[in-house]
């Protein structure tokens, strides 16, 4: 069952649109398992005494555990490529291997092969021109490196469609820092009220804008509900960006 929370409250249509890029305009990690599996499916032969499920359990493990220590993870995202090879080096040495320059080949390919997979959530730059056109103001604020996010929005033409973008490598602070939503909206010349923010990190997007007032809607793109031990509460759910509309009468979540 989808566990999906409604503020009763309906806010006035916003001005200003604050919008997350990985996952919510681009895919990101809806392809890191494929991915890693193709990659490892590649390179099992030549790591002794493993197979490719036995090395992606390895790798996907030793990431978890690093990925949820939360000053890893603001420093880890700044230089992805440099963690992966960390990562993948610690991992094939807990299936009892050691071969850093296989470990970066290794990670090496996984960075070139993601980012070659990478492509718009579906109806996603459609929504935002859309939204664009209406004459709303449009910020993108994306965690994660400079160059990383930078090659994203050239690939995808998104930088012409927003008013304002705000990446955390080049702005020096991330999501959910209260800087990062006040810069956004103070370049939009927006006040919180009349802000919407947008993304799929229920602590970095949807709380770290829920504690300045800002009206913050989840995008829940793997179809699995709110956890049962969360405790952020977004004001709307859907699943894309396709769903968000900016209809009074149906104000953000289409049918289904």
């Amino acid at each position: 069952m989808v566990n999906t929370f409604y503020n009763t409250c309906v806010p006035c249509l916003p001005r200003g649109l604050l919008v997350d890029l990985d996952d919510t305009i681009v895919t990101d990690d809806a392809v890191s398992e494929k991915t890693w599996r193709s990659v490892c499916r590649r390179f099992a032969p030549s790591v002794e005494n493993t197979n490719p499920d036995t090395l992606y359990e390895s790798i996907r493990n030793v990431a978890k555990q690093y990925w949820k220590d939360q000053e890893n993870h603001r420093k880890g995202r700044l230089s992805l490529a440099a963690t992966r090879r960390q990562l993948v080096r610690l991992a094939i040495r807990e299936i009892g291997f050691s071969d850093d320059r296989l470990a970066d080949r290794i990670a090496d390919t996984y960075t070139v092969e993601k980012e070659l997979a990478l492509e718009p959530v579906p109806g996603a730059v459609e929504m935002l021109r859309s939204f664009k056109n209406m004459g709303l103001r449009l910020a993108l604020v994306t965690n994660g490196g400079s160059d990383v996010q930078r090659r994203k929005i050239e690939k995808f033409a998104l930088g012409c469609i927003f008013d304002f973008i705000l990446i955390e490598g080049e702005f020096g602070m991330g999501k959910p820092h209260p800087s990062v939503f006040v810069s956004a909206m103070k370049a939009l010349n927006v006040e919180a009220s009349e802000t919407w923010m947008v993304g799929d990190d229920l602590e970095r997007d949807i709380a770290g804008a829920q504690r300045l007032g800002i009206y913050s809607v989840w995008v829940d793109w793997r179809g699995g509900g709110l956890p049962l031990s969360s405790v952020v509460l977004p004001d709307r759910t859907v699943k894309t960006l396709v769903q968000l509309t900016l209809s009074s009468s149906q104000p953000l979540l289409s049918p289904q």
